[in-house]
């Protein structure tokens, strides 16, 4: 008869899938074994069509179809999944363009991952053309409180209760005019930035819980800048923000055109979990 320890011994390794980071030319498969995929564990490639798949080994038993909807659910798994994730891009894109791919992707094996180079080929090399030389840029834009003017006392006609009526009146419509004037800014400094940028997005403003700042964000742009262009674009940054005292501009990155990739699914393959 069998031990327990020989029968766990003898049993076959769950099978593995592939959860795809990204997608690049060509690269080095010494530098993939320096980059820290999933789970801690060395990522590799898979190579089609002149292009190379970069992946991390995903037990199927953990990131199959059903255990993958599972951990999507849980905000704690997802946040580590989501910065190993990000880590593999980030390591790529220092080397050289990168298609990151959508988080959570995850084929069931290799000849999938190369059937989907092969048939967004195309594509993939299109936009890697068109990455080439250029880095995307975050310019996100906080509103500063302006000073609302006070009462110079007099309650005038009316008496105390109309003046008080009055005065706040007054702030509600200094603090609206105050949002007007910050929108409108934040619309001109994102025109200028498109102009000097190859291609430029406007996503919708991050909650404070998110961004972490004390006041309202009311500008997030991305902008694919060429790398000559770099130090005139930062030097527009730093004038649009003189130039709207009512915006505090940050200026972030660079970060893997995670902005400039179409949305796009990956081929449907039988076993595949997205």
């Amino acid at each position: 008869m069998s031990s327990t320890h020989e029968m766990a011994v003898g049993r076959p390794a769950p099978p593995s899938g592939a959860w795809l980071h990204g997608v690049v030319r060509d690269v080095d498969p010494v530098v993939l074994e320096a980059i820290t995929g999933l789970d801690g564990g060395p990522v590799r490639g898979v190579s089609a069509a002149g292009l190379v798949a970069v992946v991390s080994a995903a037990p199927l038993d953990e990131y199959g179809e059903e255990p993958l909807r599972r951990h999507l659910e849980d905000l704690a798994w997802l946040e580590r999944a989501a910065r190993a994730h990000h880590g593999v891009v980030e390591a790529l894109a220092r080397r050289g363009p990168v298609v990151p791919a959508r988080l959570a992707t995850v084929h069931t094996d290799d000849s999938l991952v190369a059937g989907s180079l092969v048939e967004c080929a195309a594509e993939l090399l299109a936009t890697l053309d068109r990455l080439t030389g250029r880095a995307e840029w975050g310019v996100k834009g906080y509103l500063v409180p302006g000073v609302v003017a006070r009462s110079g006392g007099s309650e005038g006609a009316g008496g105390v209760g109309t003046a008080y009526l009055r005065r706040r009146r007054a702030q509600l419509t200094a603090h609206e005019e105050g949002r007007q004037a910050a929108s409108a800014a934040a619309d001109a400094v994102h025109t200028a930035l498109g102009e000097l940028a190859v291609a430029s997005r406007r996503h919708a403003p991050q909650d404070r819980r998110l961004s972490g700042a004390s006041t309202a964000m009311v500008l997030n742009g991305a902008y694919l800048v060429d790398r000559p262009a770099l130090p005139g674009f930062t030097e527009l940054v730093a004038a649009l923000g003189d130039r709207h005292p009512g915006l505090r501009l940050e200026l972030t990155g660079p970060w893997p055109a995670y902005s400039f990739v179409a949305e796009r699914r990956e081929p449907a393959h039988a076993g595949e979990s997205q």
